[in-house]
């Protein structure tokens, strides 16, 4: 058995009163299925669902105070007044403050922008920021993707004769700062839509002030939104919609810079904004002033374009070394301190820039809740970045708890946080105490969500080109995971370091090739003939002109105990789980290996655990003694290394008539020295010499004859005995039956023969191994 890495959850729409029936919608049963997965069940939402439009789009003025903020920034232009654009240092935040700079310039606006440096400043708007606007002459401050949390920020604002202007997304806490205006989906009623990611809402706002649709925006728009990982469901998978199409065909000097140093060429996909061009972005502001991507997406030079775009890859790679640095430091940690339900991992020194990706990575290898925390000494105080796991909300549970924080904020899954060093253990205990109460041991594992089981013949490229309408994917709109379970027809290691996995799948004249990156240490646990369930996302590949579905696996298991069957072949290599449930039966005395529990056929198994592994290095003297080992360890695998020198199963056994003949030479002679008799029966009789002395002895264990130094005498009046009678007749034609059952049998057969051994697979053990 394999068992899978992650807990597999299947979709269904079993609760929905309403299908999607309609024979007029042109797509497969399939893809009816996914639609109706994500709520879709009449023909009109499938048609606007699998070809969004723009018309669709609600109308910007529906969002609160929207009106207002715009007359007053109208206001502002008119008589001249200095506005400044207070954004963000993520990608959303650095989209944002460009849709909404392009917009101001665009109508004359007396405006710039503001990005706070991360270390210096940290996260949103602050009181030492709005003191400089206010000396520099700003009289109107809009913020973009941050500001709902900045109370005190906007009673200084106030006392300082400026006019703040809040346009966020991010969760509203309990006390909503006193701003001029504030352009919020979730603080907006009747507004239909409140998962509109930052630059959502400044793209909303930069509508109702040019009193057009900016679709010269939309790929501005892409970017924030996708890179902020909101759900890409209504306005959000329009505005990406047609925000990918725009980059695409852009002619941006700061976009064509960015497509050239990522190598994107064609049409440009969610997949690139969300691993190419947003993390480039990010990586800006989480080592330096981000103003730097702002001036990228903004420039209309096509050479400063392309030097500040190397400028920004230069600083990705220098990220890329910092996270991987700080990882390795916070495993060590991690492993080096008590097992807690919450990871909370924190040091001095730290860049605290890239601890939200320390802290995925860490949820990743450990299925817990992190937080990653850089120590400042200088102010005694911990700032970093927290990331969850899907049963565990980090920000309602953080909440409970906002006193121990001096600043908080963030969503389900991911926050930010400072608190005073000496809080530590406090958040700690708290937070275990809180996931002890909520969670359950499975809670912990990661999750897969099944979108559909299909069989072989289903696969094709027609289907996977139907399924990529329902992109772009992302968050609310999952890339669809399918299950197929069928026997590999071939499997793999590939890569330099051997370490990806290749399987090809074939069924009547159907086919499809797999590949699981990361996963080579399993193909030494896929037995031959067994079907394997594999779960991945559906693509295409394409070689050399040849256009071919498969399957990008990110899951599988096998859900039948597994024969690996190794007989005969010499210096097979053992390579354990080390998980103390594996066992070696062997009738050596020496350790085949040392990690491995080793026993022998006689050795009682009273005081021998169940196990997940058994390796048979000999055959038994009886199959009953191997069947007795089998019911008492329930293996789920089973490794078969036998090896024989001399075959009884090979070696022609006498027949009947052959032991008559030689019981009768015996009478004739009476007596008869084997030393000078036995080559004359070898070469009248066509013996070997092994099969004359098996004869003899045979006739000597019922006591029909006497051997003593090589001379064979008749015994006169025997007791009448059959040759069944003789142990040792019995043992060789056992020994023969043995070997032909577990040595000389096909796959097939060896397989039947323990699954009939295995009467305890009626109810499988509840734990299997992770991996094997």
């Amino acid at each position: 058995m394999l068992e899978s890495k992650a807990i597999w959850k299947y979709t269904t729409t079993e609760n929905q009163t309403e299908v999607l029936t309609d024979d007029t919608l042109d797509v497969s049963p399939t893809v009816k299925k996914l639609l109706q997965q994500r709520g879709i069940t009449n023909t009109e939402d499938a048609r606007k669902f699998l070809s969004p439009d723009l018309k669709n789009l609600h109308i910007p003025l529906q969002i609160d105070s929207i009106e207002k903020a715009s007359e007053r920034v109208h206001k502002a232009i008119d008589s001249n007044e200095k506005i400044l654009v207070f954004g963000d240092y993520d990608a959303d935040g650095v989209s944002s403050t460009t849709v909404l700079i392009k917009a101001l310039h665009e109508l004359g606006a007396l405006c710039d922008y503001y990005i706070p440096n991360r270390f210096t400043e940290g996260y949103g708007p602050n009181e030492s920021a709005f003191r400089r606007a206010a000396e520099n002459g700003y009289s109107l401050i809009i913020t973009v993707d941050t500001g709902i949390a900045s109370v005190h920020e906007a009673f200084v604002a106030k006392q300082l004769g400026i006019d703040l202007i809040i346009t966020d997304h991010h969760e509203p806490q309990k006390e909503l700062p006193e701003a001029y205006a504030i352009l919020h989906p979730k603080c907006s009623p009747d507004y239909p839509f409140q998962e509109l990611a930052g630059v959502g809402v400044a793209f909303k706002f930069a509508q109702a002030l040019l009193g057009y649709f900016p679709k010269h925006l939309l790929e501005f728009a892409a970017i924030g939104t996708i890179a902020d990982l909101v759900p890409l469901v209504d306005e959000n998978r329009i505005l990406s919609f047609y925000g990918l199409h725009a980059l695409t065909i852009s002619k941006k000097p700061g976009i064509k810079a960015l497509k050239r140093i990522c190598k994107i060429e064609g049409n440009v996909s969610e997949e690139d904004v969300g691993f190419l061009i947003g993390p480039r972005i990010n990586a800006v502001g989480r080592l330096q002033d981000a103003d730097l991507a702002v001036k990228l997406l903004l420039t209309e030079d096509a050479d400063l374009a392309q030097e500040i775009a190397e400028e920004i890859d230069a600083i990705n790679e220098q990220r890329k070394k910092i996270v991987n640095d700080i990882v390795k430091e916070a495993e060590l940690i991690v492993q080096s301190s008590d097992s807690h339900g919450v990871i909370i991992a924190a040091k001095e020194g730290w860049n605290e820039g890239v601890l939200g990706i320390v802290a995925s990575k860490l949820v990743r290898k450990y299925d817990r809740p992190a937080i990653v925390l850089t120590i400042k000494p200088e102010t005694g105080e911990v700032k970093g970045s927290a990331r969850s796991i899907p049963a565990f909300d980090l920000f309602q549970n953080c909440m409970k708890i906002r006193d121990l924080f001096t600043h908080f904020g963030g969503h389900s899954q991911a926050a930010g946080m400072t608190f005073p060093l000496e809080n530590m253990v406090h958040v700690q205990n708290k937070l275990d105490l809180f996931i002890q109460e909520e969670l359950t041991e499975e809670d912990f594992k990661q999750e897969i969500m099944i979108s559909a089981e299909l069989a072989l013949e289903d696969i094709n490229e027609g289907l996977v080109s139907e399924i990529d309408k329902l992109a772009p994917f992302g968050m609310g709109n999952p890339k669809p995971i399918i299950q197929v379970k069928e026997i590999p027809s071939d499997a793999r290691k590939i890569g330099s370091a051997k370490n990806h996995l290749k399987l090809q799948f074939k069924k009547e004249g159907f086919s499809l090739d797999g590949i699981a990156f990361g996963m080579g240490e399993l193909y030494d646990h896929i037995s031959p003939h067994t079907p394997l369930t594999i779960a991945g996302e559906l693509g295409i590949n394409e070689w050399n002109g040849n256009r071919k579905a498969q399957i990008l696996i990110q899951d599988m298991k096998i859900e039948e105990w597994q024969l690996f069957d190794f007989r005969g072949k010499r210096k097979m290599e053992i390579k354990p789980v080390g998980n103390g449930k594996e066992l070696i039966i062997s009738n050596s005395v020496e350790r085949i290996h040392n990690q491995i529990e080793q026993v022998s056929y006689n050795t009682s198994m009273e005081m021998v655990d169940e196990k997940d592994s058994l390796y048979l290095y000999d055959l038994p003297e009886k199959l009953e003694s191997l069947t007795r080992i089998i019911q008492h360890v329930k293996p789920l695998n089973i490794y078969v290394f036998f090896h024989l020198e001399d075959s009884a199963y090979l070696s022609a056994f006498p027949s009947r008539e052959e032991f008559v003949w030689f019981y009768a030479l015996c009478r004739q002679r009476k007596v008869m020295d084997m030393k000078q008799e036995l080559t004359k029966i070898m070469n009248h009789k066509g013996w070997n010499k092994d099969k004359i002395i098996f004869i003899s002895n045979v006739f000597f264990e019922l006591g029909f004859v006497k051997i003593e130094n090589g001379i064979i005498e008749v015994q006169s009046n025997p007791i009448k005995k059959d040759l069944q009678d003789s142990k040792l007749y019995q043992e060789r034609l056992e020994k023969a039956a043995i070997e032909k059952q577990l040595y000389y049998s096909n796959y097939q057969e060896l397989k039947q023969w323990f699954t009939s051994c295995m009467d305890y697979l009626g109810s499988p053990k509840e734990e299997a191994i992770n991996g094997l």
